[in-house]
């Protein structure tokens, strides 16, 4: 049996903390988010932190979350990330407020 492309795709949930507001983090990451195959959300948080919700293949995930990293070097300060089942269904990567 042959791997489906249902089974390589990610949906992660990643918490940002550090000096995430206020940067231009929302903005620069929806577009990073228009150079790979993904779809998801960033959100700005009451306390400061930061959540992104990306859902696209595995590599795909893997290539925009190290593009966020190398971009705010210096801004993050540490992530949490939790796998999340499907749910929601996404369109597009959109900035959410």
């Amino acid at each position: 049996m042959s791997e489906s492309s249902e089974e390589n795709v990610r949906r992660l949930r990643i918490i940002y903390h550090g000096h995430v507001q206020g940067v231009g983090f929302r903005f620069t990451t929806a577009s990073l988010a228009r150079r790979y195959p993904v779809v998801g959300y960033v959100k700005n948080l009451p306390n400061g932190t930061v959540e992104l919700v990306v859902e696209g293949g595995a590599g795909a995930v893997d290539e925009f979350l190290q593009a966020i990293a190398r971009t705010f070097r210096g801004y993050i300060r540490s992530w949490d990330v939790s796998d999340l089942p499907p749910g929601e269904r996404f369109e597009r990567f959109e900035i959410r407020y």
